[in-house]
């Protein structure tokens, strides 16, 4: 992050050719990609990285950053009252399309265990609630471009009607892949 806001600073354009795949089939080849990016931080393991889409990655990152800069001592406070509320406006939807490659080349008992935990949407939120131990609202929201907004609602909601403590909201945009690119260029 630190990069990241230096560049912002420093007026450094991230928008860049797409390095994640080959993009030359592609009407648009560019993108702004996060690059160089320590997920450790925010996961217990770096096997706990690899069974987790990139979405949930972003997400679980997010909420990591936002729990810090809450300032919120989580040794002090009722875990039942913190909810967290993490949205996706897709998904796993790298994993969907890596996992169909798998399928159609090498056959239906190929395919990942952690598919199914990786691609649905509600993953980030429980996933980061497990790893704190936070027993609030838990869910994810889904409302396209609007999704973080939602998601920031819907925390702010559960504090001002009095149904929790505090709330964590996050919702990471799902990283450029093949499909991803191709869809959004239709």
């Amino acid at each position: 992050m630190d990069a990241f806001w230096a560049n912002l600073i420093g007026g450094k354009c991230g928008i860049a050719r797409i390095s994640r795949f080959d993009p030359a089939k592609f009407d648009c080849q560019i993108a702004a990609e996060v690059k160089d990016f320590d997920l450790l931080p925010a996961f217990p393991t770096p096997k706990e990285i690899r069974r987790t889409d990139r979405f949930s990655q972003f997400g679980i990152y997010a909420a990591t950053q936002a729990l810090r800069d809450s300032g919120l001592d989580l040794e002090r406070v009722n875990r039942d009252e913190i909810g967290v509320f993490i949205g996706s406006g897709i998904g796993g939807l790298q994993t969907v399309s890596e996992q169909c490659q798998v399928l159609l080349e090498r056959g239906p008992g190929r395919l990942s265990a952690f598919m199914i935990p990786m691609l649905i949407l509600n993953m980030a939120s429980g996933i980061f609630s497990m790893y704190h131990k936070l027993r609030g609202p838990n869910f994810a929201t889904c409302s396209a471009c609007a999704t973080s907004n939602h998601a920031l609602g819907e925390a702010w909601r559960t504090i001002r009607w009095g149904m929790r403590e505090s709330s964590l909201p996050a919702a990471p945009r799902p990283p450029s892949s093949p499909l991803a690119s191709a869809a959004s260029a239709r």
